[in-house]
C-alpha cells in the first residue's frame, strides 16, 4: 500500500522530509505552500536592477557542523565557501561581531593577549548576580556593563520591543566571547551560500515524480482527513486558528535602496544604538564574492510584533508564550495523524542546518516505525 502524505509548508522542513519520504517508494506526496515561491523565508532571486542575487526574507548563511547535513544540501547545487564576518556600529566606533580580542582590545583601549583578556572580562562581570534570571542579568554577569550597554541593551530592545530584563537568559547563549582575532560570525565546520540561490537548491530537491508541489495554495487544516499523514510546517497555533490566542513572534521589515559601487564594506553591519530606528543593513553583493557587479542593493531591516497578516519570523518565547505553547501542545496531542515540524511548528528558533537535520533524523524514524506510530513533533518544542 502507498500511503498518500499532505505537507504544509514548501520550505527547507517540508522539501527535505518530502523528498527522503517519496526516495522510498512507499509514499505519494502533496506539498503546500501560501506564498507564490517555495524556499519560505530562505527564498532567493535575482535584483532585476542590478542583477544581485537578494534573500528576499533576509539574509540567511549556511554554517553546520553535521557532515551529512552538509553532504546532503551540496548533492543539490554548489555551495561557495563564505565566512560571514559581521560589524556593529555603536557611538564609540565599528566593531567586530561576535565580540573578540580586537573588539575587547578596541573597546577598552588595551593591548590584551588571550589571557589577559579572559582574566579582564572576568573581572569587570557582575559576580553579585549569582543565578542570572533574564538577558539583562546574564550579560551583566558575564561581559559586564560596558560590553551590555555598547553592543547588546539597544540592539535587543529594537529587535525584541521589549526591556532585556524580560527575556529569558537563554537567548544569550548565541552570543560567544573570543579571546582571539577569530572574526568569523559562526564557529562551524563547513560554511557556503549555493552559487544558484536557496531557492533553486529547494526546487531540485522537491523534483520527483511522487511529489506533487502546489504553491499559492494553502492547506487547510480540516483537509487533514484526506491525507494518510499530515506534517505541519505552519505555525502552531495557526493550524488551531489561534482557538487559544496568538503565540508571540517578531517580524521584519525591509527598505531597499540601490547605490553605485561599494556601500558600506562589507555583507552586514549591525546597527547597535537605539535611536537608530533598523537593526542592520545588508549589502547583498558581498555574499557573493565570486560575482562582479557595477551598482550595490542594500536593505534596511526594522523588526516589530508580528500581527495577524505578517510573516512571521522569530518567537518571542516570553513567559506568557511559554504559558499558551503548552496548551497547544496539549491540543496537539489530541490530533491524529499529524506532525508538527519545523521552526513554525515546533515554535522554535531555528537556523538552516537545524531544520534540515531535523527532518532527516525524522524521516529516520518514520521509515523505522508503523504510520500510526510516526512522532508528534519534529523535536520538542519545550528544548528551544
Amino acid at each position: 500500500m502507498r500511503y498518500h502524505i499532505g505537507i504544509a509548508g514548501a520550505g527547507f522542513a517540508g522539501a527535505v522530509l518530502a523528498r527522503e519520504l517519496a526516495e522510498t517508494g512507499k509514499y505519494r506526496i502533496t506539498i503546500f505552500d501560501e506564498r507564490n515561491h517555495v524556499g519560505g523565508n530562505c527564498h532567493t532571486k535575482r535584483d532585476e536592477e542590478t542583477g544581485i542575487m537578494v534573500h528576499q526574507y533576509g539574509p540567511h548563511i549556511f554554517h553546520t557542523n553535521r557532515e551529512d547535513v552538509w553532504e546532503y544540501v551540496n548533492q543539490w547545487g554548489r555551495f561557495e565557501p563564505f565566512v560571514n564576518r559581521i560589524k556593529a556600529e555603536t557611538e564609540k566606533g565599528i566593531f567586530n561581531l561576535p565580540i573578540n580580542l580586537m573588539t575587547i582590545n578596541q573597546l577598552f583601549q588595551k593591548k590584551f593577549r588571550p589571557k589577559e583578556a579572559r582574566d579582564f572580562i572576568g573581572s569587570v562581570g557582575d559576580s553579585s548576580i549569582k543565578d542570572p534570571k533574564n538577558l539583562e542579568e546574564y550579560a551583566l554577569k558575564f561581559f559586564g556593563k560596558e560590553i551590555y550597554s555598547t553592543f547588546i541593551e539597544g540592539y535587543t530592545r529594537k529587535k525584541w520591543g521589549v526591556s532585556p530584563r524580560e527575556l529569558p537568559a537563554g537567548l544569550l547563549q548565541r552570543l560567544t566571547v573570543r579571546f582571539n582575532y577569530d572574526d568569523g560570525y559562526y564557529d562551524h565546520q563547513y560554511q557556503g551560500i549555493p552559487v544558484s540561490g536557496y531557492t533553486e537548491i529547494i526546487k531540485r530537491i522537491l523534483d520527483h515524480h511522487d511529489i506533487e508541489v502546489r504553491i499559492g495554495q494553502r492547506l487547510d487544516p480540516e483537509r487533514k482527513r484526506d491525507f494518510d499523514h499530515t506534517f505541519w510546517c505552519g505555525p502552531m497555533d495557526g493550524f488551531f486558528n489561534f482557538k487559544l490566542g496568538r503565540l508571540g513572534y517578531r517580524t521584519l521589515h525591509f527598505e531597499r535602496f540601490i547605490e553605485d559601487g561599494d556601500f558600506q564594506g562589507n555583507s552586514i553591519i549591525n546597527f547597535c544604538e537605539e535611536d537608530v530606528p533598523y537593526l542592520r543593513i545588508s549589502e547583498y553583493k558581498h555574499f557573493m564574492p565570486w560575482e562582479e557587479h557595477e551598482k550595490s542593493v542594500c536593505f534596511k531591516e526594522y523588526a516589530r510584533p508580528c500581527e495577524a497578516n505578517d510573516v512571521p519570523y522569530f518567537p518571542t518565547r516570553l513567559n506568557q508564550d511559554i504559558e499558551l505553547l503548552e496548551r497547544y501542545m496539549d491540543m496537539c496531542e489530541s490530533e491524529d495523524k499529524i506532525t508538527f515540524i519545523g521552526r513554525l511548528g515546533t515554535y522554535r528558533y531555528l537556523d538552516m542546518h537545524a531544520v534540515i537535520g531535523e527532518s532527516l533524523d525524522l524521516a529516520k524514524v518514520c521509515q523505522q516505525k508503523e504510520i500510526h506510530e510516526w512522532p508528534k513533533f519534529s523535536a520538542d518544542p519545550m528544548e528551544a
